[in-house]
């Protein structure tokens, strides 16, 4: 049987530059799903891309022919005109971008987006779409298909937006989705939850999918068939199971190696010890007042609650959970960029034996000291560094402000800290847009080493890179852990993350502490139904062990439904209680 989509030698480039696709060759049949796998810039996005025939208009399609469709209907979609790819797009063919709050406008409600697939291409009235859109919806897992459609972009969470991709993609039933890297700046228990919803939507109406990933725990758990892709070369493909289970080439023995897994543990941990403690949170709190709209009472929404946490000088605390948790605001507070509730405190000692700082009652002149021994890595490497200045001028810029060494003293120190990140010191007269994602997180981290800091806040410095890239950026930090003997507090949602770099492990669900111990003692004997949750949900690049969906359900679904010992309501939590040396949960006794 003739597959439903064949890719033949197709080759893209730009300009008089070498191809940076190559020679590809792939088919999808009518029901399958095909894995795109591949670190960033190895072609994946741009070979899906001229499927849709949207790529950039540099843009070279140099050789190659890709078709589509079965019998009569079939086609060779590089030789269509504007107006037939135009009708095919949306319709036949639908594509999961990676970014929703990018692909979708935030002028415009959710459900009026939806609805103009159909009314594009099905020629339905706008009450005739609304049904099918709402029901659609329902699909997809909104609780309330009415007020999702009544809803702008940025009054969703990103789990949400990405079910409503997967709307748009899903609503005119198409023949092929491509779903490109769908679940990467997903929660793992939100990328579990949409994985699920998208095998089951593939199920119920037989359609084929692409799906373009560089994680091969999702490859194990979505997949029938793997391409592997590196600098637009194929260098592997075969049946899910093969690829997998024997990987042949070294680039998916590479990939293999860098994929963070949770280990297998055989006993606990001991606690890790407190004696000379670098931070330590008591009892913080932080409640913000909202508008409710209109002429309503102001709600009040409680960020993180009582959280306790104590980092030891040379130690690495995580604090896990998913968006919305409180575990940014918490690393916010310790810096004193946010002012915790009355009853808070932050106490920081720089020193081994100096006298604890009181974070919340420094002037502004001790703040700008403290800011020197305590510095932030962010998220997202390119918003943090300004797309204006050269990465000298990034890296020069702290020293400037704190009034540090002449201006020959700081260029040498920033190409010091350049070198301690792996990276040249000829980078420096670049600009941001010029290096790759993990270069660019790397020069993050360089910024924040230039004033010699004591203490790092690490906000999910690795959840939007590739694994190897990952890997990269651990061993980094784990490197300059030890030569610079640095403290960090880490943010992740990620457990198989925190198992490679942390000491000791703090679960955090809507504001409250429910699990901490070392990672060891968390992975032997998750106690919590919410950190089972997290463990459950990690995929990993094994076909015999698949993504246990009830286990994600159960834990991250509402507190009515876990056990009585462990079920609360609101802000009204059990007490965080000790189980075991170093083993505290959120229980009722």
């Amino acid at each position: 049987m003739a597959p439903l989509l064949d890719v033949k030698n197709l080759s893209i480039g730009f300009g008089e530059a070498p191809p940076v696709v190559a020679g590809v060759n792939f088919s999808v049949h009518a029901g399958e799903t095909l894995a795109l796998v591949g670190e960033s810039g190895s072609g994946k996005t741009l070979t899906c891309r001229s499927v849709l025939r949207i790529l950039p208009g540099a843009a070279q399609l140099r050789s190659g022919s890709i078709e589509f469709g079965t019998g009569a209907s079939r086609a060779d979609l590089l030789g269509l005109s504007n107006s037939e790819i135009r009708a095919v797009r949306g319709d036949a063919i639908s594509m999961i971008f990676q970014e929703p709050m990018r692909s979708l406008s935030p002028l415009h409600r959710i459900g009026n987006q939806v609805s103009e697939v159909l009314t594009l291409h099905r020629d339905m009235s706008l009450s005739e779409a609304k049904r099918d859109v709402l029901a659609t919806f329902e699909r997809v897992g909104f609780a309330d298909a009415e007020r999702a459609y009544r809803a702008y972009p940025f009054e969703m969470s990103g789990g949400m937006r990405q079910r409503a991709m997967i709307a748009m993609a899903m609503v005119a039933k198409p023949e092929l989705l491509i779903a490109d890297e769908p679940t990467t700046a997903l929660d793992v228990t939100t990328q579990a939850q949409v994985l699920g919803l998208m095998k089951n939507l593939q199920r119920d109406t037989g359609m084929a999918m692409i799906l373009v990933t560089h994680d091969l725990g999702v490859v194990a758990n979505m997949a029938d068939s793997v391409v592997v892709m590196n600098k637009g070369h194929i260098m592997e493909s075969g049946p899910a199971a093969a690829v997998l289970g024997a990987p042949g080439h070294g680039y998916t023995k590479k990939l293999f190696a860098a994929a963070p897994m949770i280990p297998e543990v055989a006993e606990p941990s001991p606690p890790v010890v407190e004696d000379d403690l670098i931070l330590e949170l008591q009892s913080v709190s932080k409640t913000y007042s909202v508008r409710a709209g209109g002429w309503r009472e102001r709600k009040l929404v409680h960020a993180c609650s009582d959280v306790s946490l104590k980092l030891p000088r040379g130690k690495t605390l995580a604090v896990v959970g998913e968006s919305g948790s409180g575990k940014t605001t918490c690393a916010r507070i310790a810096l004193g960029a946010e002012v915790p509730d009355e009853g808070s405190q932050v106490l920081f000692r720089p020193e081994a034996g100096a006298e604890p700082i009181n974070i919340g009652a420094l002037t502004r002149a001790q703040k700008v000291a403290f800011q020197r021994q305590a510095q932030m890595v962010f998220q997202d490497p390119y918003s943090s560094l300004s797309p204006r200045m050269r990465v000298q001028e990034a890296l020069t810029e702290p020293m400037e402000i704190h009034k540090i060494g002449s201006k020959q003293e700081r260029r040498d120190k920033a190409a010091e800290m350049l070198r301690w990140v792996g990276l040249n010191p000829d980078m420096l007269k670049r600009y941001p847009h010029a290096f790759s994602g993990g270069q660019r997180q790397r020069l993050s981290i360089a910024r924040a080493l230039t004033l010699d800091p004591v203490l790092l806040v690490c906000d999910e410095p690795t959840s939007a890179l590739d694994v190897s890239v990952q890997e990269q950026i651990l061993t980094l930090l784990e490197r300059i852990q030890d030569g610079m003997g640095l403290s960090y507090l880490f943010i992740s949602h990620d457990l198989a993350v925190v198992a490679r770099i942390a000491d000791e492990v703090a679960v955090m669900r809507q504001g409250v502490v429910v699990e901490q111990a070392p990672p060891d003692t968390l992975f032997y004997n998750p106690r919590h139904p919410y950190t089972k949750a997290l463990i459950a949900a990690q995929p990993e690049p094994d076909l015999n062990r698949p993504i246990d969906l009830e286990e994600v359900a159960r834990g991250a679904g509402s507190p009515d439904g876990w056990s009585e010992e462990f079920r609360f309501e609101g802000i009204d939590a059990p007490d965080l209680i000790q189980v075991q040396p170093g083993h505290k949960v959120r229980c009722h006794v």
